[in-house]
């Protein structure tokens, strides 16, 4: 199964993942994906890791994630933005390579036996990017998105912490 879980950011997305694969397991893996950039982005990161108790088992990933070993698991991934920043500034901002990249990696973890609950972000929703990287940033996850919710069997929006199932 893949449930895909999206929205704005501060919407609730990353909680609604954890309470839902807590509800399937009590032990889930939490598959982080980001990279810490700076000190206010090191705080994000440390208050989700305390949003976690001792039946998570983390795994950092930065973007290999078809070769996670997560056979028989739920299996939350957070996010897939902070994931495809990291094709996007490793190919030098190149939309294409990165979503090849991308999808090949997917496609590698959609393969596998496991509940696949992926965070990701509606960036498009919000104002317009000022720089072009943020624009080509924006539409590359717009793509991203409607690449993935295709392939899953539940989407869920969250909207101000609600969650509007709108698949499955």
């Amino acid at each position: 199964m893949i449930h895909l879980i999206t929205g704005g950011q501060r919407s609730g997305k990353s909680s609604r993942a954890q309470e839902f694969a807590l509800s399937l397991t009590d032990s889930p893996v939490y598959v982080a994906t980001a990279r810490v950039w700076d000190e206010d982005f090191e705080q994000r990161v440390e208050r989700h890791k305390d949003d976690r108790d001792e039946r998570w088992n983390t795994l950092e990933v930065e973007k290999a994630l078809g070769d996670i070993k997560v056979e028989r698991r739920v299996v939350v991934v957070d996010c897939i933005t902070l994931w495809l920043t990291n094709f996007f500034m490793d190919t030098d901002q190149d939309v294409d390579r990165s979503m090849e990249l991308a999808k090949d990696e997917l496609e590698k973890l959609f393969e596998k036996d496991c509940t696949l609950i992926l965070v990701t972000n509606e960036i498009g929703m919000g104002t317009h990017a000022h720089t072009e990287s943020g624009r080509k940033f924006a539409d590359m996850q717009g793509w991203m998105n409607q690449f993935i919710a295709e392939r899953a069997d539940n989407v869920t929006l969250m909207v101000s912490g609600i969650p509007v199932e709108i698949k499955g």
